[in-house]
């Protein structure tokens, strides 16, 4: 069985490898990075079930969704491409397709780029050139504002660089509606002040990696009470968005419920980590994964309240 080697954080893949036919079709597979846009097609279907205020289009909901992968994974290619340095330093990305050789510089940027055009074309083409222009504005902010611009010179970067993560939100709605209106912007301020607080757990978690390439994400420049304090603010202004949607109109009793619920429980998890900082905790003690795996629980919950309360209203 042949296989390919892997390789020490530090150490970018420029040998020669043997590369598999499967193992290169993964390889591209990963590129797109199909974990986190899992992430963002949870938030781009239940919005369409809003907006048609009951069951969509399947054809809609599957083309939205296929589009939606193909722009997020060409964004998430070409910043692979453009962090391809940094990925050989640090160890959570030091066995991306790039850093171990399994696919080229050249290839990365061909394929993203590649992408980028087909997934604009499908959506305009297909669905509608509002929600063309508004998957092509999230890749290009992603790459361009966020990657480029922003991840390296400022520990403002998750906080302004997770609008392009939004803005599936958007597209969902302008998908069914060829329109924006004011519950999905509420929806994607949800997502905005989401963000910062799902992501700075798992950068506390990680911080050296980030250290050693010089990426000054919070955590990095602010010590755990600080961090540990915006996180709180960003999730009580979070949950207190995220029922504006009831007394606007456009949910109901069981929207409302989950989102007391699901806002009440991270509100209790952020102010426990806040507590255990302040109080001085550190390494495993400190329990920052407990708010990260459960931010993606909460907005799991959240999105399935906006997909289920329009049948129950």
């Amino acid at each position: 069985m042949t296989a390919v080697e892997s390789r020490p954080a530090g150490v970018l893949g420029t040998s020669p490898v043997h590369r598999p036919f499967g193992a290169r079709v993964m390889a591209f597979v990963a590129l797109t990075k199909p974990r986190i846009i899992e992430l963002l097609l949870i938030t781009t279907v239940p919005v369409m079930f809003l907006a048609e205020q009951g069951v969509p289009s399947l054809w809609l909901v599957l083309a939205t969704c296929f589009g939606g992968y193909l722009s997020a994974g060409g964004a998430n290619a070409l910043n692979m491409y453009i962090d391809r340095d940094i990925d050989a330093l640090m160890d959570r990305t030091s066995q991306r397709p790039l850093v171990t050789g399994m696919v080229s510089p050249r290839e990365c940027l061909a394929f993203g780029i590649t992408l980028a055009v087909v997934s604009t074309l499908f959506f305009g083409l297909l669905i509608n050139w509002l929600s063309a222009a508004l998957a092509l504005g999230a890749l290009l902010f992603y790459v361009v504002v966020y990657t480029m611009l922003l991840k390296r010179r400022t520990a403002q970067n998750i906080v302004w660089g997770g609008i392009a993560g939004c803005m599936p939100v958007l597209i969902g709605w302008s998908a069914v509606k060829n329109e924006v209106s004011w519950a999905a912007v509420i929806l994607f301020l949800v997502i905005f002040f989401w963000t910062p607080p799902h992501y700075w757990p798992l950068s506390m978690k990680v911080k050296e990696d980030y250290a050693r390439v010089g990426v000054p994400m919070l955590p990095v420049v602010a010590g755990n009470q600080a961090v540990a304090r915006q996180i709180v603010l960003y999730s009580w202004v979070m949950v207190a968005v995220s029922l504006l949607l009831t007394p606007l109109g456009y949910t109901g009793w069981f929207y409302t419920a989950v989102a007391l619920a699901a806002g009440g429980w991270w509100l209790w998890e952020a102010h426990a980590l806040h507590a255990r900082a302040k109080a001085g905790v550190t390494g495993a003690k400190l329990k920052e994964m407990r708010l990260f795996h459960w931010s993606i629980t909460y907005v799991s919950l959240l999105f399935v309240a906006v997909a289920v309360d329009p049948f129950l209203r």
